[in-house]
């Protein structure tokens, strides 16, 4: 009978399981490559707080989405809805804010790797139209599912070749010391403005709490199967500090091999993403180039698809909200395609008119409006998983709860003193 029990538990557990891997795949992209392997290149090992600090404060902002989702069988959508008309359009205004940029965002570093493993001489303009075609046929044509095992695989690869980087590189820096420049300050307007783009993204935007709740609805449709919330926090943590792990990875792999080696991140995509290769052939040999490259290729990829269907997903909820009227399965279709083929295009256009320009300026303005519209967002889900609108065996227990505001008091003051910083300073 226990072993029946067992065997009973573990198939529920592998049921609940996907959201938060989906997660993890959507959050190993620009924060990572980008933003965490600029930090340690930039800052040394100055800025490793920060990451951790930005791992701990919207952990708990970041949980509620699945809690809410399992206790309520609702996404953050309908909790907003529910809380009130004032929450519901202020995460309008956050999303149409910034959905385009992201997307923009994270398109053109997937542009860059592709050019940088095929070198046809394209520009990123081009292989971005590209890029967002195929996310665009794969998602209207329902292959996802292929593409999610294909991308579960390619991380656990990239995370394994990491890791062997970041131990190599490790022990060549104890085998062959060498004088340790002092970090640069970052409290400065450039210093605070990249620490909030690189707590922005990291491990992953807090707009992704709504996405993990819509993806857990979609996960139950999909298996007929409710997680409960033991079961949807197994899920949660699986994805989510998987992706903070690799986000300090990466930012090892920056301060160890590029701190104090003279050299700097590039502004140009391609050029960046031929430096990201190179950090790992500097430890593990030529050999791993064209492995990284297809395995890092794959994964910001897998990110670019990844935002390509939350956002049409977080659109088609949010009309859900307002047209009751409608059935759900015409309202999710029709809003879902038109955002899928609006968002992107959206997107290329702002492509096309930063053509030439940073392409880091870009990462850093969408990732610090990510930052911005954390303690919104942070506060909305805190009174939406302590309030009425959830059951109460559900709530967070007064423990979690004071950490929850601590995370909050947090990112507010953050947000304060890059608010002086850029205006007062």
């Amino acid at each position: 009978m226990a072993e029946n029990s067992n065997a009973g538990e573990a198939k529920r557990l592998l049921l609940a399981v996907g959201p938060g891997i989906l997660m993890a795949g959507a959050a190993i992209g620009v924060s990572h490559l980008v933003q965490a392997t600029r930090a340690g290149a930039d800052y040394g090992f100055s800025l490793l707080w920060l990451l951790i600090l930005a791992v701990l404060s919207k952990y708990p902002f970041m949980e509620f989405g699945p809690r809410f989702a399992a206790a309520t069988g609702n996404n953050l959508v309908t909790g907003y809805r529910q809380m009130g008309s004032y929450a519901y359009w202020i995460y309008v205004a956050i999303t149409v804010g910034t959905m385009f940029i992201i997307q923009a965002a994270v398109t053109v570093v997937t542009a860059g790797l592709a050019e940088q493993l095929f070198n046809l001489g394209l520009s990123p303009v081009i292989w971005s139209a590209a890029i967002l075609v195929v996310c665009i046929a794969l998602l209207f044509l329902g292959h996802y599912p292929v593409l999610d095992f294909t991308m579960k695989f390619i991380i656990s690869v990239l995370t394994i070749c990491t890791v062997i980087a970041v131990i190599m590189a490790l022990a060549a820096t104890t085998t062959n010391p060498v004088a340790t420049p002092t970090p640069p300050s970052y409290w400065n307007r450039a210093g605070i403005s990249f620490a909030i783009a690189f707590m922005g993204w990291m491990p992953i935007p807090l707009d992704a709490s709504i996405w993990h709740s819509i993806w857990t609805g979609e996960r139950t449709q999909q298996t007929h199967y409710r997680p409960t919330l033991k079961e949807a926090n197994f899920d949660f943590n699986l994805g989510y500090l998987s992706a903070g792990f690799i986000g300090l990875l990466f930012f090892l792999l920056g301060a160890l091999v590029m701190f104090g080696s003279g050299e700097s991140f590039s502004n140009n995509s391609v050029e960046f993403s031929v430096q990201v290769i190179k950090l790992y052939s500097q430890t593990l040999g030529e050999w791993s180039v064209p492995v990284i490259s297809v395995a890092a290729l794959v994964t910001m990829f897998s990110t670019t698809l990844a935002v390509t269907d939350a956002y049409p997903r977080v659109m088609s909820a949010l009309w859900r909200e307002r047209q009751e009227q409608l059935s759900e399965d015409k309202s999710k279709t029709v809003i879902y395609r038109l955002s899928l083929l609006v968002i992107p295009g959206v997107a290329l256009l702002i492509l096309i008119f930063l053509a030439g320009q940073a392409f880091t300026v870009l990462i850093d303005f969408a990732s610090g409006l990510s930052f911005l519209a954390a303690p919104i967002l942070g506060w909305f889900n805190l009174k939406l998983v302590s309030g009425k609108w959830m059951p109460k065996e559900a709530r967070p227990r007064k423990p979690y709860r004071y950490f929850s505001w601590l995370c909050l008091i947090w990112l507010v003051v953050f947000t304060l003193i890059w608010f002086y910083w850029q205006f007062f300073s």
